[in-house]
Parts: structure tokens; C-alpha cells; sequence
């Protein structure tokens, strides 16, 4: 790998790792607005996620064109040992932040995943559904007594 093309990668690997870690950020704030309620700021969050997620793919098409062949092939060799210990440090804590990023954003669908819930179980009792209900042995059991839509 040239000299200049080390350069681009490790320019291209810390733009990669600063979005990330606005990405984790942006995670964090949508798991607040998540548990807060605020429908608004849940959109806001998502379409700051979007617009940083589309440019971290374009990041990560140019990360792949720069190392390429070369950098497959300096790896084999073990050409690269010394000159690229910069780009497996860079690499390394790309990894970690965008590994953050993942579990944050499990952790804000299954936020998502227990709204959508409560709020199926809350329309069926508007609509007269029967409510579900645990019994002793744990297992679930539609008792309606009324619907509060006819009420």
C-alpha cells in the first residue's frame, strides 16, 4: 500500500469513527425520546440516524475501494506490519463504536417492540377485544367482561 493510499484509508477510518460516534449519539438520544414518549423527537432521532447511516455506507464504499487488492496483498506478506499498525488501531476502534452502536440500537428496538405492544393491547380494549390476561399456570386467556367502545 503507497504511502498516499495509507493516508486516504486512515483519513477515511477516522471520518468513519467520528460518525459513529455521532451515530451513538444520535442512539442515545432516540432511546430518551423513546422512554419520554415524544413521538416528535422519536422522528427527529430517526431521521438523523438515517442521514448518518447513509453516510457511513458511502464512507465504508470508499474504505473498501482504497484497500482493495493491495491491501490483501500487503497483508499476506507481511509488507504492511509496521506501516499499518496505524490503520489496525483505527480499525479496532471503528469496531468498538460501531459494536456500541448495535447494542444501543437492539436495546431502542426492543423499546419500539414493547410500545407497539402496549399500544395493540390498549386499541383491542377500545375496540372490545378481549383483554389478555395471565391465568395460574401462566398461560394467556381472553376474558372480555364488556367493551368500553360500546360503553
Amino acid at each position: 500500500m503507497t504511502a498516499d493510499a495509507k493516508a486516504r484509508l486512515e483519513t477515511v477510518l477516522d471520518r468513519e469513527i467520528e460518525l459513529g460516534q455521532e451515530l451513538a449519539a444520535v442512539l442515545d438520544a432516540e432511546r430518551c425520546a423513546l422512554t419520554g414518549g415524544c413521538a416528535d423527537a422519536v422522528a427527529g432521532r430517526a431521521a438523523e440516524k438515517l442521514e448518518l447511516l447513509g453516510r457511513l455506507e458511502r464512507l465504508e464504499a470508499e474504505r473498501l475501494s482504497l484497500c482493495g487488492n493491495t491491501w490483501e496483498h500487503d497483508a499476506a506478506t507481511g509488507a504492511a506490519a509496521g506501516r499499518c499498525e496505524t490503520i489496525r488501531i483505527r480499525w479496532r476502534s471503528l469496531l468498538a463504536v460501531m459494536t456500541r452502536c448495535r447494542a444501543t440500537n437492539e436495546v431502542n428496538g426492543h423499546i419500539v417492540n414493547l410500545r407497539q405492544g402496549q399500544v395493540r393491547e390498549l386499541l383491542d380494549v377500545l375496540r372490545g377485544g378481549p383483554p389478555t390476561t395471565y391465568g395460574p399456570r401462566g398461560k394467556t386467556q381472553a376474558t372480555a367482561l364488556r367493551a368500553l367502545a360500546r360503553a
